[in-house]
């Protein structure tokens, strides 16, 4: 079956306040052309052992996202099969299934953690793990709930919205409430649901994991305005408009074997934590943040180049910056995978401070790369005309001469100028900014995290040997001193 047609299965997606059919309505066909083309390299003979490995139990290709490291050079081949989704998609696609599927392949290897919060869980997670696999699911994710009062702590919060189990049955706990934001939802086959929120010993009916699929009966998939547009205007928005939705769930039956923690607000936030620190999905993201900020070097540099600011020192300041963000995510990247280190269970894991630096560093890195843009390419960006102006128009002669830049014609001019619009100035664009800033989570709590998991082991060290150094005549132990500070600080 073609992707398209797995995602003719009943599902309940409305847009614009209409329900309506993803694989034929233009809001979605252009994403949807966009993931059939990632997918069908998995049987593309020039690009299958890099976008994927061999089925254990099936003779196709499955994408690395599934594949478990075993050494450095293993993790290399999960990395190549990123950077070659990303590379495809400029980064812009920044919710694509590898980076959910990776959190299954994470929740798969440390399945016996998880044992302790729900005595399905091994079994259940197994399951899941060889079907997402196998038959190349597109899974995203749904942890927070909605906006209503942010001043109430979570047990304080309108239980109407939460989502909460209200009954059980033979089949499965049927549920009520509402989560966001599922990124892709409308054309995912399924949708990872836990909460973020350190949830009270009384919120045992909110305090659970799905996996979901997204047909279920009485599951209201609402969208976002559509900021798909005409591919000769809009060459990103076009192809690479991830829809996001709210997921209702209008007491919706989800099966036994999709259970995977029921009723346990200690588990639950086990199992948000490792989301957050599951270095192999963390991984993911760092090549596609590194591939999204080449492809805004690129633009920019291009555009800097073809009206010859390129010529001017601050420009070129501006210019060197962005490139500076590259190679510092490069080099964070980098530093992952050389300092990896195999766990007990025999599996290659990069280091994950360098990349919760890389993603802390990224909330802030893309929104001053988009202001280096707008600062570089100023009012050119308004002087586009509303459609292009073909050979065969009258006022064609007048625009090859008016529109043209230093070093190149008016029609490459005004393409490179439309796609940096389109990251700066579209909806696309403001969407992109508004992402990067939060996708990793609230920037306070993400910054805390790296505070509470960081080795401070080494700092704790260096001031030992300060004072060791140089506080001798001191009438204390200093390694006590030194220790004292830290638990004050801690």
């Amino acid at each position: 079956m073609s992707f398209s047609g797995s995602l003719k299965d009943g599902r309940s997606v409305w847009l614009d306040g209409v329900k309506v059919d993803v694989t034929t309505h233009p809001a979605f066909t252009g994403t949807l052309e966009t993931i059939t083309y990632l997918l069908a390299l998995l049987d593309d003979e020039n690009n299958q052992s890099i976008a994927g490995f061999k089925s254990p139990k099936r003779n196709r290709f499955v994408h690395s996202a599934f594949y478990i490291p075993r050494s450095y050079e293993d993790l290399i081949k999960r990395k190549k099969a990123f950077a070659l989704w990303s590379n495809k998609t400029y980064g812009v696609m920044s919710r694509l299934s590898d980076y959910a599927n990776s959190l299954i392949t994470g929740y798969y290897l440390d399945r016996h953690q998880f044992a302790q919060y729900d005595a399905g869980f091994v079994e259940k997670i197994t399951k899941y793990y060889e079907l997402a696999r196998d038959e190349r699911r597109i899974v995203t994710t749904a942890i927070l709930d909605p906006q209503i009062d942010r001043s109430k702590p979570a047990e304080e919060q309108d239980e109407d919205a939460l989502l909460r189990i209200i009954r059980e049955t033979e089949e499965g706990v049927v549920v009520r409430g509402a989560k966001m934001i599922a990124t892709g939802a409308p054309y995912a086959h399924d949708v990872i649901v836990t909460s973020p929120q350190k949830l009270s010993p009384n919120q045992i009916a909110q305090a659970n994991m799905f996996i979901v699929p997204l047909n279920l009966p009485g599951l209201q998939i609402v969208c976002r305005e559509s900021f798909a547009s005409n591919k000769e205007h809009h060459k990103l928005s076009s192809r690479f408009d991830e829809m996001d939705a709210v997921l209702l769930f209008d007491d919706v039956l989800i099966p036994w074997d999709r259970v995977l923690i029921k009723g346990s607000p200690e588990g639950v936030l086990k199992a948000h934590r490792h989301q957050q620190l599951d270095a192999l999905a963390q991984h993911q993201t760092v090549v596609r943040l590194l591939s999204k900020l080449e492809f805004i070097a690129g633009v920019t540099t291009a555009i800097a180049q073809s009206i010859g600011a390129d010529y001017f020192l601050h420009v070129q300041e501006k210019i060197g910056e962005l490139y500076t963000q590259i190679d510092s995510i490069e080099a964070l990247l980098i530093s992952s995978e050389k300092e990896g280190h195999l766990n007990e269970q025999n599996v290659y894991l990069p280091n994950i401070t360098p990349l919760q630096t890389a993603r802390n560093l990224g909330t802030h890195f893309y929104g001053r790369a988009l202001d280096i843009l707008k600062q570089i390419g100023a009012g050119g960006f308004i002087q586009l005309s509303s459609t292009p102006i073909l050979e065969n128009h009258k006022l064609y002669p007048l625009f090859s001469k008016y529109y043209k830049g230093a070093k190149v014609d008016a029609r490459t001019k005004e393409n490179l100028f439309r796609i940096g619009w389109e990251l700066i100035g579209s909806q696309l664009g403001s969407r992109h900014d508004l992402y990067e800033r939060f996708y990793t989570g609230d920037p306070i709590r993400v910054y805390a995290l790296q505070y509470e998991t960081y080795d401070k082991s080494y700092l704790r060290n260096k001031l030992n040997h300060f004072l060791n150094n140089y506080l001798i005549e001191r009438e204390v132990n200093e390694d006590e001193y030194a220790d004292s500070v830290f638990a004050e600080v801690e």
